[in-house]
């Protein structure tokens, strides 16, 4: 039987976290009943650019598999990171074309919702909310649909101040760091059920979430490979630092 060999990358964040998964082919609808999963996640900081293709190497060797019998390869394409999607992007960009073999890109926050779901089966809604640093949260909206076995997206990515998230009017389970990070200013983290502070970017989940993609034909040529930013501007001009700089020193003074 025919079998999937999907190689899947993510360093969004200040991990390097890669995923080889090998399915028998079938139905994108469903999970593969047969299937494996070799993984590295480690805590790189800003040098996983130099632990990738290592530890992608040492998952082809570890599975008994060649970089030839890889299917396509995903990557997590954002938000996060700007140094660190553009390592993915360009890592699975190079593998693909080099394989000859299409890219699958997967949003970061998606893979939240996958890693809670895959940590709790009965998940179907989830907040996915991310520290974006400056202040601000990444999030977007999903929901589970059991009878196509995919996620549905409710709200896309989107970047917003903490206080301004409103949390969906159905029960939702809250994925990601973003509570940790602004506590009470995160007022939609009050409203959820669960929240789930460790269901963050990994190459597993986003493994399983970019299989179903392919299998649906949801792929992208390698040249078309392209980081998901959201946020399109990270550097503050000096006058915008003076002026953030005095309203917290208003702030501080009353």
């Amino acid at each position: 039987m025919t079998s999937t060999v999907l190689l899947a990358l993510d360093t969004s964040t200040e991990y390097c976290s890669v995923a080889l998964l090998c399915a028998q082919a079938q139905s994108a609808a469903s999970e593969p009943a047969a299937a494996r999963v070799w993984t590295r996640h480690e805590l790189t900081g800003a040098v996983s650019s130099t632990r990738v293709l290592p530890a992608v190497r040492e998952l082809f060797d570890e599975a008994g598999l060649s970089l030839a019998q890889c299917s396509a390869v995903a990557f997590g394409s954002g938000p996060g990171s700007f140094t660190g999607l553009r390592t993915a992007t360009g890592v699975a960009q190079g593998l693909a074309f080099g394989l000859g073999v299409n890219v699958v890109p997967v949003s970061t926050l998606l893979v939240c919702a996958e890693h809670a779901r895959r940590r709790d089966p009965s998940t179907t809604r989830v907040l996915a909310v991310l520290d974006a640093r400056m202040d601000e949260v990444y999030w977007a909206d999903y929901a589970w649909d059991e009878a196509g076995g995919e996620w549905q997206t409710l709200s896309p990515p989107a970047l917003s101040a903490p206080e301004a998230l409103v949390a969906p009017s159905a029960p939702f389970v809250l994925a990601g760091n973003a509570a940790d990070a602004f506590g009470a200013r995160l007022a939609a983290a009050s409203q959820a059920r669960t929240i789930d502070g460790d269901a963050l970017p990994h190459a597993e989940p986003l493994a399983w979430a970019a299989l179903r993609a392919y299998r649906a034909g949801r792929t992208v040529a390698a040249e078309l490979a392209a980081p998901e930013y959201v946020r399109d501007k990270v550097a503050q001009t000096s006058a915008e630092r003076l002026a953030e700089r005095a309203a917290r020193g208003g702030q501080e003074a009353r």
